[in-house]
């Protein structure tokens, strides 16, 4: 009995609207192209967001940003944090939404750069003092670390407080 209700017919449904091809409930195409749009995550190229780490192997980790896709993230772009781990949420750089394979392609490097710099510059702009570290010694001055980001000072710019 049961075989039977799967394989009757539904007494109320169109056969002539399905084979004009107006299958559509009753909404016109408009409101399913809205529907259908509004059910998909948008994203822009170079554009930072978060995503989340769905998988994650020797040599790449696969990041769901909520896209159609997910994209892959190559590990050594993680090295600063060797404890990263599956379900972990990280912040990405869209660099193209499909290259010729129709991957999503992500970084995590040139998302922790555009970060820094976004805090280069309100330090800028706040006139504050920021701290840096001393990589290494030149002829002309000092390469330093801040925020992430390796920079030239020249010697006559160079302020340098031990950290005790």
């Amino acid at each position: 009995m049961n075989e039977e209700l799967k394989n009757s017919p539904i007494e109320d449904f169109d056969w002539d609207a399905y084979e004009n091809g107006e299958n559509n409930g009753g909404k016109s195409r408009e409101e399913l192209t809205k529907t259908y749009d509004e059910s998909l995550n948008t994203v822009k190229d170079k554009e930072v967001i978060e995503g989340t780490i769905i998988a994650l192997n020797k040599r790449e980790a696969v990041v769901n940003i909520g896209y159609k896709s997910d994209g892959i993230i190559p590990v050594n772009e993680f090295r600063y944090n060797p404890d990263i781990k599956i379900g972990d949420v990280v912040e990405v750089f869209i660099e193209n939404q499909e290259d010729k394979k129709g991957q999503l392609i992500l970084s995590h490097r040139k998302a922790r750069m555009s970060r820094s710099w976004e805090r280069v510059n309100q330090a800028l702009e706040n006139d504050e003092i920021i701290k840096g570290y001393i990589k290494c010694r030149t002829k002309g001055g000092m390469i330093v670390d801040v925020f992430g980001i390796e920079a030239f000072l020249p010697g006559s710019q160079i302020d340098v407080k031990p950290i005790r």
